[in-house]
């Protein structure tokens, strides 16, 4: 009887065992950098949308952070009430002379109606204070969501039921609603009512409502993440070799959970944008004089009959920052999916 040989052992049988080995082209290469995260960053390269996001996401983060140096070169600032000052800028009416807002080449976008302040700066520095508010609560939702998701599914039993409940709660609630009842009930307590709410007072308590209502949709889907991964092999080979739950959670459960938090903080900052900038619309976030794109727009919807200008710059500039960076998120997910293929 002929026992049939398989080519792979009829190779192994024949080779010369001085001879060496030929590498398989089409097989992956050890250490030309095919980590995760690398591969991620090749799929994120090659997607066109995602890159161009990126850069005009990056273009907004430079030139709010630049606002200062941006102004002073410019040669104005964004509190000067430069129409009140000079009689020739605008009309009876309080509105610009020149058409277009105002537009000349000393006022690049053109000056706000009423008081004749420079909207280029009023511009940058709103840009500035959105985003510097929008970023420091995405990022405490962030921290706060990792550490009680983390927590709640890695403990599970009455704490995660604790948890739980106050994340349903916090989810359930009007957010919105609460701050804009909060807000005057806070201010009285805090300030003397013949005094000037502080700027500073104003974004701590922007910051600290919207990441207390912020933190739980993070925290529900980690927890969520964690409930799963606790019961894989690799965790339970970790509990038998020792290893202590804190370790547990920061080698074997965080470096799993980097996709969703990054895709979820990619999500939230934009959202956190528009919120901020509702918020100071109806009044209740900050106000005019401290510029910010909701006072922009809020203050345009007052004249925009008589000239759409002034609502035109912040609102463009918020819609195009919020789709770049929704636009970003997207890339950033599917770079993320191995499962992708571009």
């Amino acid at each position: 009887m002929t026992i049939p040989t398989s080519n792979a052992a009829a190779t192994l049988e024949t080779a010369d065992p001085l001879t060496p080995a030929v590498p398989d082209p089409a097989a992956p290469k050890g250490g030309d950098g095919r980590s995760p995260g690398k591969l991620a960053w090749r799929r994120f390269k090659r997607d066109r949308t995602g890159l161009i996001s990126a850069y005009v996401v990056i273009f907004f983060f430079v030139v709010a952070i630049a606002a200062p140096l941006i102004a002073k070169l410019y040669g104005k600032d964004p509190y000067t009430t430069y129409g009140q000052n000079d009689t020739s800028l605008l009309d009876d009416f309080g509105s610009p002379v020149l058409p277009n807002g105002g537009i000349s080449g000393d006022f690049w976008f053109g000056i706000e109606p009423g008081l004749g302040r420079d909207v280029f700066t009023f511009l940058l520095y709103g840009m500035r204070n959105s985003l510097l508010i929008a970023a420091a609560t995405t990022l405490l939702i962030t921290v706060i969501g990792i550490a009680v998701g983390v927590t709640a599914g890695y403990l599970g039993g009455k704490t995660d039921y604790l948890v739980g409940r106050v994340i349903d709660i916090l989810l359930a609630f009007p957010s919105t609603l609460f701050f804009i009842a909060f807000w005057p009930v806070l201010i009285s307590i805090l300030v003397d009512p013949e005094e000037n709410t502080p700027v500073w007072l104003t974004v701590v308590t922007l910051i600290s409502v919207m990441t207390a209502f912020g933190w739980a949709s993070i925290a529900r889907l980690l927890r969520g993440e964690v409930l799963a991964l606790r019961e894989r092999e690799f965790i339970e080979a970790a509990r038998v070799t020792g290893a202590s739950p804190a370790r547990i959670i920061f080698k074997e459960l965080l470096p799993n959970l980097w996709t969703p938090i990054l895709i979820q903080a990619t999500l939230a900052l934009p959202a956190y944008v528009t919120a901020e900038a509702g918020l100071a619309f109806l009044g209740v976030g900050l106000t005019s004089p401290t510029p910010d794109w909701g006072v922009m727009i809020q203050r345009g919807s007052d004249v925009y009959q008589s000239d759409i200008t002034f609502m035109l710059f912040p609102g463009v500039t918020m819609v195009i920052f919020v789709i770049a960076f929704n636009l970003l998120g997207d890339s950033v997910r599917d770079a993320l999916d191995p499962k992708t293929k571009r």
